[in-house]
């Protein structure tokens, strides 16, 4: 008898679930991602840190609440062929907000552990699409079986041109720009002084160790200078 109890349990189970071939999932809230900090191991390998603080914190709670909202609005579905994934980020703010290309990885990872999907690599195509929403910021996600939809996409030349959306590098990254500035500045400082030539000694003067005279045709040393 328990035998026949245990098989019914397991049919009960997998006649719950429908193998559709589309899903939809809707999330309010700004999308996160997941913290850049990493490690390495002794084989030099990067690692995640299962808990890198309130970041991550935060980030398991949103991976918990995408579960949540995909298993709710897609009851009793199983996605598990190759998909196509149309993703439409809406930000809270067209300035600040996190990069769209990392926010997929944090999505996916959600909808994964919802059990709407089997694995990640399913998503096989995507489409990700940047806007803005101060009212209702959020994120929605298409996903397409491939058995029974195809992918097409088409790039047009505008007849009128718009304005330009212009971005500029982050933070860290202007930084880095202005270290390298100074350093070129430097090293043009450098190259000048190496082509000055003591018209004395005739030995290549570096920095500013020099005089000049005639009115700065002649360039001579310090030491020759001290010599005189």
């Amino acid at each position: 008898m328990l035998h026949y109890d245990i098989i019914y349990i397991i049919i009960s189970y997998d006649w719950r679930f429908t193998m559709n071939s589309y899903a939809k999932v809707i999330v309010k809230g700004s999308p996160i991602t997941k913290s850049n900090f990493k490690l390495s191991n002794s084989q030099g390998r990067a690692i995640l840190p299962s808990n890198s603080g309130k970041y991550h914190d935060r980030y398991a709670l949103y991976e918990e609440q995408i579960a949540y909202e995909a298993r709710i609005q897609n009851p009793n579905v199983i996605l598990e062929e190759s998909l196509i994934a149309v993703l439409k980020v809406y930000y809270k703010s067209s300035k600040r907000h996190p990069d769209t290309g990392n926010i997929t990885k944090s999505i996916f990872d959600g909808i994964e552990k919802s059990g709407l999907i089997i694995n990640d690599m399913q998503i096989r195509r995507i489409i990700t699409e940047e806007f803005y929403d101060k009212e209702n910021p959020r994120f929605e996600l298409e996903l397409f079986g491939e058995s029974s939809y195809s992918f097409n996409y088409e790039i047009n030349k505008r007849e009128e041109k718009v304005e330009k959306l212009i971005y500029s590098p982050p933070p860290n990254k202007k930084r880095k720009t202005t270290n390298t500035t100074k350093e070129e500045k430097s090293s043009s400082i450098n190259k000048e002084s190496s082509n000055k030539v003591c018209a004395i000694c005739n030995k290549a003067i570096i920095g500013n160790d020099f005089v000049t005279a005639n009115k700065g045709t002649t360039i001579i040393c310090k030491k020759c200078l001290l010599r005189m």
